[in-house]
């Protein structure tokens, strides 16, 4: 009987096998690259998207150089002398930009307080209608106003809140009460602002909501029914917990563009009357950047509000992350 050492033939496979073996992030790669061809149709898909964004998002990014130029049309972009900080020095020195800063805070926090939880209400008493056609009737008049342009908008919204011959005053003066200058009085306008952005995007907004609400099992529902949940148990401890990662991402969205309090609708409705508490940064810069030709002091006050959003998006993003809910990457 012949004995055979089988135990050095297998050290000897191993080590053969062990020397062949790619490294790790050689590995890693050709899984990726793999990926990327068994979904490449998909990813073609995604190549108009790309082209989309660099074209119109990145590229124009060059031009924040001249918030640090003094910027000359005659010269260009590059033929233009450098300032350095000294845009940002004159504007953090003027009164102006820090009550525009104030003004675009206020109306964007008014905004996310109210405007921020009535999709979230719709969508959930939408979500207990039962009658098919009242629900998708619903549905489509809160959807209308997000149709129409602010253009439009503004001029109804003045129609009817105009302290001559507007409707809702016509009603107050008919009560015995004084007209509400709800568009030319400071103290009325803001509210103006976030109840008439309301009205316009809150049905709008439902979409992304209902759709989260689609996606839940039908049996979840049922076994709660087993269970001996009535409906606002249902909706407690059921709806609201499987909807709550998508709150919070559109909550994190909403705060990375805190400094964006609505400039068409602020641009059609205010006046000099009112700027004292309705002048943004985006209108700020419209009257400085186009009207009065400081192009350079414009870009600066854009590229201090982006750095604001970006910073507060990676904040909101990181507590979202700590909480233990799922970020926006």
């Amino acid at each position: 009987m012949e004995f055979v050492d089988s135990e050095p033939a297998l050290n000897e496979a191993a080590l053969q096998k062990t020397a062949v073996r790619p490294p790790e992030r050689v590995r890693k790669r050709a899984s990726l690259f793999r990926y990327i061809w068994f979904n490449r149709y998909l990813y073609i898909m995604l190549v108009p998207a790309l082209v989309y964004y660099l074209i119109f998002h990145y590229i124009p990014m060059y031009g924040a150089i001249v918030a640090f130029k003094d910027f000359s049309i005659t010269k260009g972009i590059l033929g233009s002398d450098w300032a350095g900080f000294e845009h940002f020095r004159y504007l953090f020195s003027q009164d102006k930009f820090w009550e525009v800063i104030k003004n675009t805070v206020i109306i964007s926090l008014y905004r996310l307080t109210f405007g921020f939880p009535a999709p979230i209400i719709a969508a959930l008493l939408l979500n207990e209608v039962r009658a098919k056609f009242f629900k998708q009737s619903i549905q489509t008049v809160i959807y209308l106003p997000h149709f129409i342009s602010w253009v439009i908008l503004g001029g109804i919204l003045i129609n009817l809140l105009s302290t001559d011959s507007g409707v809702v005053n016509n009603i107050i003066k008919a009560f015995g009460g004084t007209p509400i200058g709800f568009l030319s009085e400071e103290a009325y306008f803001r509210t103006t602002l976030v109840f008439s952005m309301i009205w316009k995007e809150f049905g709008w907004n439902t979409i992304i909501y209902i759709a989260a609400l689609a996606g839940i099992s039908p049996h979840l529902y049922e076994a709660a029914v087993i269970d001996g949940a009535n409906r606002l148990q249902r909706l407690l401890y059921l709806t609201i917990p499987l909807i709550r990662s998508t709150i919070v991402l559109i909550l994190i969205l909403r705060l990375g563009g805190i400094m964006e309090a609505g400039f068409e609708q602020i641009f059609v409705l205010y006046h000099p009357g009112v700027y004292r508490v309705s002048d943004i940064i985006d209108t700020y810069v419209y009257r400085i950047g186009l009207t009065d030709g400081r192009f350079s002091l414009a870009a600066a006050v854009g590229l201090f509000k982006s750095l604001i959003n970006f910073t507060l998006l990676v904040l909101a993003n990181w507590l979202s992350r700590r909480l233990g809910e799922q970020g926006v990457y």
